[in-house]
């Protein structure tokens, strides 16, 4: 499933960008995440790793991911090295548009299971859309306080 969400948000990239990856920020914008831990010293850039909780329909769902692509203040992707999914990419791409920047949020995700991945994948994609919105909003919101 591939999903792509923007917002128009009245900040500049540079301030916008710690929103995105910080721990404490993260926390505050991300609906589903109940914990989030980076491992090891490396807290941003290509390679850090973290640990992540998220809760979805009353189940919990783990997983480890890492920063394959880190551009600052433009763009950056993270991708599960470990947890449910056969492949989980999830890209946010900070551009400058007319009153300050437009933050776009791509994901990329194959589950495991052939057709079976296919049809969890089919009932998900409306939550997927959902928080998607909520994500953006929350993090619009942040920024502009």
């Amino acid at each position: 499933m591939k999903l792509e969400k923007s917002i128009d948000i009245k900040t500049s990239p540079e301030k916008l960008w710690p929103l995105l990856y910080k721990k404490d920020n993260l926390m505050k914008w991300h609906p589903k995440v109940q914990e989030f831990d980076y491992i090891g010293d490396q807290k941003s850039g290509i390679g850090a790793k973290f640990y992540m909780v998220g809760k979805s329909d009353g189940r919990l769902m783990r997983s480890v991911c890492e920063i394959t692509e880190w551009q600052e203040n433009k763009k950056f992707t993270i991708s599960e090295i470990w947890g449910m999914t056969k492949k989980f990419e999830t890209r946010f791409t900070i551009e400058p548009a007319k009153d300050g920047s437009r933050l776009t949020i791509f994901w990329d995700t194959v589950m495991p299971y052939w057709i079976i991945g296919q049809i969890m994948l089919w009932m998900m994609s409306k939550q997927w859309v959902e928080m998607s919105d909520k994500m953006l909003q929350n993090i619009k919101k942040l920024a502009e306080s």
